[in-house]
């Protein structure tokens, strides 16, 4: 067994983290998972959360909305929608972001309208349940 796993996480702005780490915990759709060195293959839907990056005695978090994992020989990808790390996160301002969208979804104009809020004010939720 390798004693490194190999990780990847992609956004579709960017490549947030490539390389070797000792383990990935994820927030899986059917609960969250830990990826070590040597894991069975599998793919996996990510549910809004954060992962967590331990390498040593490090651990790094990243807010995750959406997305796929998928364990390989190789190591583990994460092909995220998006991708944030939990430190650039400013509270302050997530916090007034969710009382704008509750305002606006108060006066959307349309149903199509409304649910894109409301699925704006689910990730804004998310977010701040991670910090």
């Amino acid at each position: 067994m390798a004693d490194t796993l190999h990780f990847d996480l992609v956004s579709p702005e960017r490549r947030l983290f490539s390389g070797e780490v000792d383990q990935v915990v994820v927030p899986g759709e059917e609960g969250d998972f830990g990826v070590l060195p040597g894991h069975a293959p599998f793919m996996s839907v990510i549910r809004p959360g954060a992962i967590s990056v331990i390498s040593g005695s490090e651990t790094s978090r990243t807010f995750i909305h959406g997305g796929f994992a998928e364990v390989t020989a190789g190591g583990l990808t994460i092909l995220a929608e998006q991708a944030v790390p939990v430190s650039e996160i400013d509270a302050d301002a997530l916090a007034q972001d969710i009382q704008d969208t509750k305002e606006d979804i108060s006066v959307a104009k349309s149903d199509e309208e409304r649910e894109e809020l409301e699925a704006k004010l689910s990730r804004f939720e998310a977010m701040q349940a991670v910090l």
